[in-house]
């Protein structure tokens, strides 16, 4: 009664576990996705285990049978073959312990003799293939001229650095010092405010005036003005050791461009306590001022 219990269990269980899966693999979108869908994978890991668990509880049972009516019968079976050691030995071709009169060499030292084994295939066939690797390595690079390991990186560096510009050039998303465009729009120099005053006030006062940095309300910069200069002095940082850290880490580009932005329109107004001029008076070229315009146009 037991063992036909356990057998309705077992095919229940594989029936309903079968249409479970089935069932998942026609709604869900991505059943073998684990993020999505771990159940689908319990399950089948669960079908999966039971049934290999179920046959070798059958397998194990029919040898443990066999082997009880051997005993009954007084039948004495074969002992089992070493498969590894057979395997071993035609890897190896080497000679059994009492055979190894046949390939003793006849040199001796002090009584220490040799065996002439045949050396593994492994080795062998390792040495084989490091001749024919350096045969293909000389022609390859020997007679035909390939290329070294430096020109092959120099031409993949050259590959990199072409689709890196090729992808600048046509990402419409891309902000750089290159691309960048002065923003005049007030939801843009408002979002620039937000962020200034987040990052850069502590430093230049929330007017600009310059505390421990510079002024940005005067025409005199460090390290250049114009749109360009400051968004490039944004994304690289100020002078080595004194100046200004790269905020390429913690700002996006776009509010670096509208930080930018933001602090050219601080030119020409009046801090409450503004700090002397730093650096080289900055005169805006013709260049900067068509940008502008065509922006506000």
């Amino acid at each position: 009664m037991k063992k036909y219990f356990q057998s309705t269990v077992y095919i229940l269980f594989v029936l309903v576990t079968f249409f479970a899966l089935a069932k998942s693999f026609m709604v869900y979108k991505n059943p073998l996705n684990f993020y999505e869908n771990p159940l689908v994978w319990l399950a089948l890991i669960g079908f999966v285990l039971v049934v290999v668990a179920k046959e070798m509880v059958n397998v194990l049972a029919t040898t443990k049978a066999k082997e009880l009516q051997n005993e009954k019968d007084g039948v004495v079976p074969e002992p089992p073959k070493d498969w590894i050691k057979l395997l071993l030995k035609s890897w190896t071709d080497s000679k059994d312990i009492e055979n190894e009169q046949e390939i003793i060499l006849d040199h001796n030292y002090d009584g220490i003799k040799e065996l002439d084994n045949s050396l593994p295939p492994w080795w062998k066939y390792m040495f084989y293939a490091s001749i024919v690797f350096a045969i293909v390595y000389l022609i390859r690079f020997e007679v035909l001229d390939g290329d070294s390991q430096i020109v092959e990186y120099d031409k993949a560096v050259a590959e990199a650095k072409a689709a890196l510009n090729t992808y600048k050039a046509t990402a419409t998303d891309l902000i750089t010092a290159d691309n960048i465009i002065l923003l005049t729009d007030a939801t843009d120099l408002n979002r620039g405010r937000a962020v200034f005053n987040l990052n850069c006030a502590s430093c230049h006062l929330s007017d600009g005036g310059g505390s421990i940095g510079p002024n940005l309300t005067d025409e005199y910069w460090i390290l250049g003005g114009g749109i360009k200069n400051v968004f490039n002095t944004l994304l690289n940082g100020g002078r080595d050791g004194k100046g200004m850290i790269s905020w390429k880490n913690t700002l996006k580009p776009a509010d670096m461009a509208k930080v930018a932005s933001y602090v050219i329109s601080l030119q020409g107004t009046t801090p409450a306590v503004g700090k002397d001029p730093q650096g080289e008076k900055w005169e805006t070229t013709a260049v900067e001022t068509t940008e502008t315009k065509e922006v506000i146009e």
